[in-house]
């Protein structure tokens, strides 16, 4: 434990930002995507974590921080909507409903997939509770800030969000056979849908006593509180607008199925998570205003997703759905770029379409589209800096900025390699030389008699 105690402090040392935010930086000689605005060639001024200016010249100010891109392109930083990085254990198969629960509680800022998916591009995740439960724990939104602590991660002024899901994972929990598994409600679909109806009817009764204690407050009477409900607060708040829902679903019937029960009870789907036959019921989905969080081309890897396309992303977005690319995936979130492309060849979309699908549209769905996924004045500075046109094969990621900061530069992450694998060899050699036992001592010499 020790050795790796001093492993992670090393790579936190050598992989900590590159610089500290300088008062002024400017982006020079850059192929500029801005996403929203069009694509130009030209400078990106950043003054105090924040976009000042983004034009095709723009003056440095005495004593600002040069980049000088050399005609590479600069993008919004990737934002993935569904991610589980930085935590672990996350599904609580005891039970239908864990909404008490929240991955802000369990948040590893020193797992490596936070840097890894840094160095892919990405500046924001979603990070979701496991989809075991019908209605699962509190999402966190997080920033790649790699070297910073559980609370210096999480994207501040970021809505709150709760994870559910439909199908497959939540009832077969109710109908596992693997010996010594505990038997939970519900073993069906039907189940599932009957577990959300009874929590929010739950919630509807829970709010109701609360406004009543409000009341009688207000007119001067002296009455207790209710008791607090941690699963029942969260749910709440989703029938208030102040937490967005994040459902985790596959099949047609079962989306139809949420959405009538969100319109019933009075609140949105904010993003329908896979959602891989979203396109057979895209016009239901657009006309409740929800989200469609989709991948670019997984399918048959399990029953419920045998019916996946790979034009489903571009169908969505045609028929009105607000679309995101995700990856459910430390190894995938690393090259969304990639993800996005593949939509120009399953839809035919534009390069804006394709890269909004990875920036300004998970921004929208997680309600911050005022401070990232476009490169415009006002916002933060969370870019990308890539060799060749992100969409390309070939493109590499070589410099990211999140707020106006380096967190990951390519060249200082190569030349760095090599005291790396120096210094974790030193200190396996040292756990190896602690663990060798000591040569036994020598017996005193025996005393012959005389």
């Amino acid at each position: 434990m020790k050795l790796l105690s001093n492993l992670v402090l090393l790579d936190l040392v050598l992989f900590a930002p590159t610089c500290l935010p300088a008062a002024d930086i400017v982006i020079q000689n850059a192929r500029i995507l801005t996403v929203t605005k069009g694509n130009l060639t030209g400078s990106i001024l950043i003054r105090d974590g924040k976009i000042q200016e983004v034009a095709e010249k723009v003056l440095a100010p005495p004593g600002a921080q040069i980049i000088d891109a050399g005609g590479q392109f600069v993008m919004p930083g990737i934002i993935d909507c569904h991610s589980h990085i930085a935590a672990e254990s996350i599904n609580e198969s005891s039970i239908s409903v864990s909404s008490m629960v929240g991955i802000e509680d369990v948040l590893d800022p020193e797992e490596i997939s936070i840097y890894r998916a840094l160095a892919g591009g990405v500046t924001t995740a979603n990070v979701l509770h496991g989809s075991a439960n019908a209605i699962g724990g509190k999402c966190s939104v997080i920033k790649t800030r790699w070297g910073k602590d559980a609370r210096g991660i999480l994207f501040d002024g970021s809505k709150p969000g709760i994870k559910f899901a439909l199908g497959e994972n939540p009832k077969r929990r109710g109908g596992s056979t693997t010996p010594g598994a505990v038997l939970r409600y519900p073993a069906t679909r039907m189940g599932v849908e009957d577990v959300i109806r009874q929590a929010f009817t739950d919630a509807k009764f829970y709010q109701a006593a609360w406004k009543d204690h409000a009341a009688k407050k207000a007119r001067g009477e002296q009455v207790s509180p209710p008791r607090r409900d941690l699963k029942l607060e969260p749910l709440v708040e989703v029938l208030e607008g102040k937490r967005l829902v994040h459902a985790h679903c596959y099949r047609a019937d079962e989306i139809l199925m949420l959405l009538r029960v969100a319109d019933d009870f009075g609140f949105k789907i904010r993003t329908l998570q896979h959602v891989l036959e979203g396109y057979k019921v895209a016009r239901e989905i657009a006309a409740h205003g929800a989200g469609a969080s989709t991948f670019s081309d997984w399918w048959a890897y399990k029953v419920e997703a045998y019916d996946a396309i790979p034009f489903n992303a571009a169908i969505m977005h045609k028929k009105g759905v607000l679309v995101s690319l995700n990856s459910d995936s430390a190894e995938l979130m690393r090259h969304l770029n990639t993800e996005a492309a593949k939509t120009l060849k399953y839809g035919g979309l534009t390069e804006d379409e394709a890269l909004a699908m990875i920036t300004i549209n998970p921004a929208k769905q997680l309600m911050v589209e005022s401070r990232v996924g476009s490169i415009e004045a006002g916002k933060d500075a969370d870019l990308v800096l890539y060799d060749k046109h992100p969409l390309s094969n070939y493109a590499k990621v070589q410099k990211v900025l999140i707020e106006g900061e380096v967190y990951f530069d390519r060249d200082k992450d190569v030349s760095g390699r090599a005291e790396i694998e120096a210094r974790r060899k030193a200190l396996n050699e040292k756990q190896r030389r602690q663990r060798r036992p000591a040569a036994p001592s020598k017996p005193a010499a025996s005393r012959r008699p005389v």
